[in-house]
């Protein structure tokens, strides 16, 4: 019997007490204790990887599939640093998680010790609690209970929002041993602590917007749908929504075409609103949000957190939810004056698409989500898929949709996918993302084929960065500089560095393959060709036709601004 193997045994009782169900382990010596208590336990499932960088962004997937925070373990040194790019992501996008480094012991430390550095807040101010409660001992017995459940209440958000947590966990040798009897725990089954949060109180906004020109801006961590939905109606304002918030979906109100709207102009310039309500996140179109930064309205931020995502500070308000407890609706002409443009545009970006037979990057974000059975995730990666979806997509109900856009990075997107679909069990995953996404992530499908998980990944390779190819860096940069530098073309046949990892491959030639690619169980890949200069022309040729379409079409104003 030791002490290290009895707290670690106790310390997984409590997270099961807790809700806890999964923990992502990488291979080490010194997280044996915790490791074999882990496994010890049938009512957890442990999943093991050989990449602690992947091991955490599945963890990550794990917790934004059920809301649940699931441990990752992993050795001291550098093993412990790999977790950092998932601990961020999942900060800054209130993702619960529990992050468990192993330590060397005190002794052990600044004297050369392999794999002995300093881990103390080794995450910094990104995580919601960090402790170091020391090489276990019989004097601490006390204290491994609560610590173990307050560690699980700060990860889903006691002092706020939901997050990361850091446990750094000392141990001695010798790692292996039995467990004795456990601490007290509490009758009932259930944690040592609980924590009850008291609900704000809705802003009713119905004075403040009362026949004013508005606009309602969801997106991740937007209220319910329904709510939202809700709310636009009573206001009889039109609905701007990325797929993230939940409220994208087919409705007298709902917008989905905005960014190729707001680029005309006359559009932008003729629907400026007074008064802004923004739901939850930002949304990635640079269009959109310079336009509503520009426009002067009354903004009021909402986020049921209270985080301040005000990259513009035009914020006029803060608050955690509103209502309107009133109807109050818009001038006359508004709320249609939207939606004839909505119609137009929509028509518009499905006949430029329809008339390109070979594969199109926002033609494969549109096609993928209409095609997509119902009760679907979709994990959609940073960079250029997120917004071909966002600014292309038609509105459909029956999809989760999903990314890290918490810090935008494109790494760990595989791992964090199937994260997803081993968390969602029953329910089929997707994931869209781009050739270098794939390539910083492929060491993910390692674990692809010790999972009895569903995950298709459609990959959008255009050989290097498409999304530099939007940016003034394409114009301003010497061709070869910018190709070196930004466009990083890498050259690899991505489908035989799927087939290296066992995930097989289906090589997409035409857009109307997709439908039949789509359809098979396990970890497969579908692969799409695509060309930088031929993406970038498709792009302006959809604006431009939507913008023709508008000049044409003339949908009717909103009311004069007063």
């Amino acid at each position: 019997m030791t002490v290290q193997a009895t707290f670690a045994a106790t310390v997984v009782d409590e997270w099961v007490r807790a809700g806890v169900t999964d923990a992502v382990l990488a291979p080490g010596s010194r997280s044996t204790p915790l490791a074999l208590a882990l496994h010890a336990r049938a009512d957890v499932r442990v999943h093991v990887h050989l990449d602690e960088r992947s091991a955490g962004f599945y963890a990550l997937g794990l917790g934004l599939a059920t809301g649940n925070p699931a441990i990752v373990l992993t050795t001291s040194g550098t093993a412990a640093v790999e977790l950092h790019p998932a601990v961020v992501e999942a900060h800054h996008a209130h993702v619960p998680l529990l992050a468990c480094t192993a330590d060397r012991p005190p002794e052990l430390h600044d004297v050369g010790a392999s794999q002995a550095i300093d881990q103390v807040h080794l995450f910094g101010r990104a995580v919601r609690w960090f402790a170091q409660p020391g090489v276990p001992d019989d004097a601490s017995r006390g204290a491994w209970r609560s610590l173990a459940a307050r560690a699980v209440a700060e990860a889903r958000g006691a002092g706020g929002a939901p997050g990361p947590v850091h446990l750094n966990l000392a141990f001695r040798e010798p790692l292996v041993g039995e467990p004795d009897a456990l601490p007290p725990a509490r009758p009932g089954g259930g944690p040592w602590h609980t924590v009850e949060r008291a609900e704000p109180g809705a802003l009713d906004v119905s004075d403040r917007v009362a026949g004013r020109r508005g606009v309602v801006v969801a997106g991740a961590d937007a209220p319910r749908p329904p709510v939202v939905h809700g709310i636009a109606e009573a206001l009889a304002w039109p609905l701007v929504a990325d797929a993230r918030s939940g409220c994208r979906v087919p409705a007298r109100t709902t917008v989905g075409a905005f960014d190729a709207l707001l680029r005309s102009p006359e559009f932008a310039a003729e629907h400026r609103p007074e008064v802004v309500l923004r739901l939850g996140a930002p949304l990635t179109s640079r269009v959109l949000n310079e336009w509503l930064a520009a426009s002067g309205a009354d903004q009021v931020l909402v986020h049921p957190r209270h985080a301040w995502l005000d990259p513009d500070r035009t914020a006029a308000t803060v608050t955690a939810s509103v209502t309107v407890a009133r109807p109050v609706p818009s001038p006359p002409g508004w709320l249609d004056g939207w939606m004839e443009a909505e119609r137009l545009a929509q028509a518009t970006i499905a006949s430029v698409l329809d008339a390109h037979t070979e594969p199109t990057e926002p033609g494969v974000a549109r096609a993928l989500l209409d095609l997509l059975p119902s009760e679907a995730t979709l994990m959609v990666s940073s960079s250029m898929p997120v917004r071909d979806l966002e600014w292309y997509a038609s509105p459909r109900e029956g999809v989760r949709v999903v990314a890290n856009r918490g810090a935008s990075g494109i790494d760990g997107v595989v791992s964090t996918a199937l994260g997803l679909a081993a968390g969602t069990p029953g329910r089929r995953t997707f994931a869209l993302l781009g050739d270098l996404a794939f390539l910083h992530d492929a060491g993910g499908l390692v674990a692809a084929g010790r999972r009895d998980v569903d995950c298709t990944f459609v990959v959008v390779d255009n050989d290097g960065g498409g999304i530099f190819s939007f940016l003034p860096q394409a114009e301003l940069v010497p061709p070869d500089a910018f190709e070196t530098l930004f466009g990083t073309p890498h050259g690899l046949d991505l489908a035989r560095v799927a087939t290296a990892y066992g995930v097989p491959v289906t090589r997409l030639e035409r857009l109307d393959e997709l439908c039949s690619a789509l359809d098979g169980g396990g970890v497969r890949v579908v692969h799409v060709r695509t060309d930088r200069a031929v993406n970038v022309a498709v792009h302006r040729e959809i604006n431009e036709a939507v913008a023709a379409a508008l000049t044409a079409g003339r949908p009717r104003r909103g009311a004069p601004a007063a």
